[in-house]
């Protein structure tokens, strides 16, 4: 067994020419092929899209009730035909829409992420890969 000062960093000399897996920008390790690649990423987007929106929309709940609550101080109802009662209905309605298909934008994409994650579970990436080298506890301690 020969050692060498510098490690195997898995590039060419590890895939034939023939048939060789496409490489990630780092030409160290095969990439991820179709839809798959941007699953991890869409599974995060989606969370983030969907904790914010989700996030929104409590805050737009409270908003709503204090409005509710300071107009019926006076005696009056929310839900009267006034004119007044309407545009407190309707102040955050833009606001409550958006926030509503956003989050199931956010949740649709989520899942999607994580459907092809599940489904490409098995393949190998690039954390899975093993470049054939074999370290025992004197090559890490550097004697």
């Amino acid at each position: 067994m020969e050692y060498s000062s510098t490690a195997n960093s898995g590039t060419d000399e590890n895939y034939p020419e023939d048939g060789a897996a496409q490489q990630d920008s780092d030409g160290e390790r095969p990439a991820r092929q179709g839809l798959a690649r941007y699953a991890r990423p869409a599974l995060v987007a989606g969370a983030v899209i969907a904790v914010v929106c989700a996030a929104l929309l409590v805050i737009i709940f409270f908003l709503d009730s204090f409005n509710a609550t300071v107009y019926s101080v006076g005696g009056k109802d929310v839900t009267d035909a006034t004119d007044e009662a309407k545009a407190i209905r309707d102040s955050y309605a833009a606001a409550r829409i958006g926030g509503i298909v956003f989050l199931i934008t956010g949740i649709v994409l989520a899942a999607a992420g994580g459907l092809l994650l599940y489904r490409h579970r098995n393949e190998p990436g690039s954390d899975d890969e093993d470049n054939g080298e074999d370290v025992d506890f004197a090559d890490l301690g550097g004697r």
